[in-house]
């Protein structure tokens, strides 16, 4: 990789931050008002010298078509269809373990998940999505696809896609991502002792009571936010 100059630098880090706090890459006009350029086109003549230099991808045909390519930890693959929202769901938990994604071009979309397989197997992953893993505190691992209204009054709607973060280390109450005998939920977590409840943000379901003795339960994770499009 050839050496950047100082202003190539501080056009990458934009873009970097750019994409951490929004989930899209800026504009050439974004650029050239933060930079102080007279421009659009003087943004995009360095846009042009960091894609020569192997440091981004330009698409064509979009105005937020920038992609990075192995800069950083925030790999993003465009797709055009970035939420009007997102807007976090949990506000106070403590974990810091995550998921090692190398190489992955934005966080994959989890569709429905096989009896047995790891919730990230290859074989799950639907698409990738234009959203920066630091985007959610803790940082987002992967997106789950919403089915059904059970998280409702909890403002997880049918259709979402559900930011989790990868940890077993959970606290009363909040909303995680379990698998119970190879069958994936998304519920409020409530133990004590060997009995766990899983219960849903909707009085139309009945919670799911588990005993640990005899029943297996694994947590996936713990929700830290809803990606939701409007449109």
């Amino acid at each position: 990789m050839s050496k950047l100059t100082k202003r190539q630098t501080e056009i990458l880090t934009l873009i970097e931050n750019h994409m951490a706090a929004t989930g899209a890459p800026p504009t050439r006009a974004e650029i050239a008002k933060i930079m102080g350029f007279s421009s659009p086109n003087a943004a995009e003549d360095h846009l042009k010298a960091l894609a020569r230099k192997g440091i981004i991808k330009l698409v064509p045909g979009t105005s937020r078509g920038i992609r990075l390519v192995n800069v950083s930890n925030n790999l993003v693959h465009l797709h055009n269809n970035l939420p009007k929202t997102v807007r976090n769901t949990n506000s106070d938990h403590h974990s810091t373990s995550e998921v090692a994604q190398p190489n992955f071009a934005g966080i994959p979309i989890i569709g429905s998940v096989a009896a047995g397989n790891p919730i990230l197997a290859t074989e799950h992953i639907e698409d990738f999505y234009a959203i920066g893993k630091h985007a959610f505190k803790p940082a987002v691992d992967y997106l789950l696809r919403v089915r059904g209204d059970s998280m409702l009054h909890a403002g997880i709607l049918d259709g979402d896609l559900l930011a989790v973060h990868s940890t077993t280390n959970i606290q009363q109450g909040q909303i995680v991502v379990a698998r119970i005998n190879d069958e994936v939920t998304v519920k409020r977590f409530y133990q004590d002792g060997f009995n766990v409840r899983l219960k849903a943000e909707n009085p139309n379901f009945a919670p799911i009571d588990i005993d640990l003795r005899g029943q297996k339960l694994n947590i996936e994770g713990i929700a830290v936010g809803v990606v939701r499009n409007f449109n």
